[in-house]
Formats: C-alpha cells, structure tokens, sequence
C-alpha cells in the first residue's frame, strides 16, 4: 500500500567523526539502576530491573561543541533531570545471555531524561502509566554517540551533571545495580530488540528541579558532553 501522506523522516543521532547519524528505532529506559538514586526515590536493594519507553521522536539530539535548545514543557511544575550513559543497539534478539546481549551494543553517548516529576507522581499515586511525566517532547536529550570500536567497552568511569556550574549529580557507571549487558538481557525477555535501539541505562542520586535559562552539562568519562539550555 502506499501511504495517504509522506511519513515522518526517522531520528537520526550524530556520530563521532561520521558524516552520517545512527537511526534509532526505540528508545527505552530502565530505572532506579543506582543504589543512591532507588533510596532517593523510595526503594532500596538489588530489585529487578523495571523498564519504560519514550517516542523516539522525543530525543532532542545534539551535536558536539553544540547547546542543544529545550523548551520547558507544557502542564508541569516540577521538570527534573536525570543524567543517564545511553547504549545504542546495531543488533539484537529475544531472550538473550549476558555475552550475547554484550554484542549488541554499538555504541554510547551522554543522555537526560527528563521528568515532570509531579505528573509522574500524580501517575504513580493513581496507578496509571507514567507516559505524559516521561514520554513528552523534548523529553529526552542526547549528545552524539561514539562507537564501541573506538572507545572500547564502558563498564566504569564517572558520571556527571552540572546545573549553572554547580555539581547536582556525580557518580561512576561501575555503581550501576544491572550492568549494561544484564540490562540488555532482561530487556530481551520483554521485547524483541533490533537494530536502531536505545537504552537508557539509569540515573545516580541527586535528580532534582530545573527551570527556564538554566544551563545543564552532562558529562561521563570517554564522551562527549551534552550541553542543554532550557528556555
């Protein structure tokens, strides 16, 4: 069949030393994957990995040496930050180990994702989805990705925001509760992964309110940093 109308052109994320960008098919996240930050928001111990979803048309991309422009979304109060290392997928599968999982992955880049806290909250109290505190546009910033060919394999290093110069959020990628590759794994019982998927990985303590003209650099160490204004 041939569409009534012209489709939306696909998410492109730029690439490290590329011309070219890294189609994303679905971006999904896993949260309170940080002991800090699961205390912070109410849960404590090695649980399960939980997992949520956010459009891929959310993804606000930024290139490097850029400051990539979020506009304050509607409906909230209470936007908050969440600095996440984001693993994108060039293979995937169902069910997979650990080792296959690990083979998956293409490469890493720097994300936030943002929150209206208070709608996710409200969502949270009513046990209903968290789709309009996560999924809106905007929600989810990412600076441009470098292959795992180049760097090698991120199983450690610091993790970083800064809020108007002053540190919100610090930690190191080691301090996750599920490594990338048991992240990987679990997701694969839930969803047949493909090529062109993003995980967001998780967020350390510290997650907190932004507001409009504050200026946010997220860093983690071996990528390029994304810098966002919100306006």
């Amino acid at each position: 069949m041939d569409p009534i109308f012209p489709g939306a052109p696909p998410t492109l994320v730029p690439i490290v030393g590329s011309d070219k960008g890294f189609p994303v098919r679905r971006v999904y996240c896993v949260g309170r994957n940080y002991a800090e930050h699961a205390r912070e928001m109410g849960a404590s111990g090695r649980e399960a990995p939980f997992f949520f979803a956010k459009p891929a048309d959310a993804l606000l991309t930024v290139a490097a040496g850029q400051t990539g422009q979020m506009p304050y979304p509607s409906r909230t109060n209470d936007l908050h930050h969440e600095i996440e290392l984001v693993v994108a997928l060039h293979s995937g599968g169902r069910d997979l180990g650990p080792d296959a999982a690990k083979q998956c992955v293409w490469g890493y880049a720097v994300g936030l994702d943002m929150t209206r806290r208070d709608l996710q909250a409200q969502a949270k109290s009513q046990g209903r989805p968290w789709d309009t505190g996560k999924g809106f546009d905007g929600a989810a910033p990412i600076g441009p990705l470098h292959a795992r060919s180049s760097i090698g394999e991120l199983m450690r290093g610091a993790i970083r925001l800064e809020v108007n110069g002053s540190v919100r959020q610090a930690g190191d990628l080691a301090d996750m509760i599920w490594s990338v590759d048991e992240i990987i794994a679990e997701l694969s019982t839930y969803f047949e992964l493909k090529a062109g998927d993003l995980v967001f990985t998780g967020t350390p303590a510290g997650v907190a309110a932004v507001g409009r003209t504050d200026l946010l650099v997220a860093s983690v160490a071996g990528l390029t940093p994304l810098q966002v204004r919100i306006v």
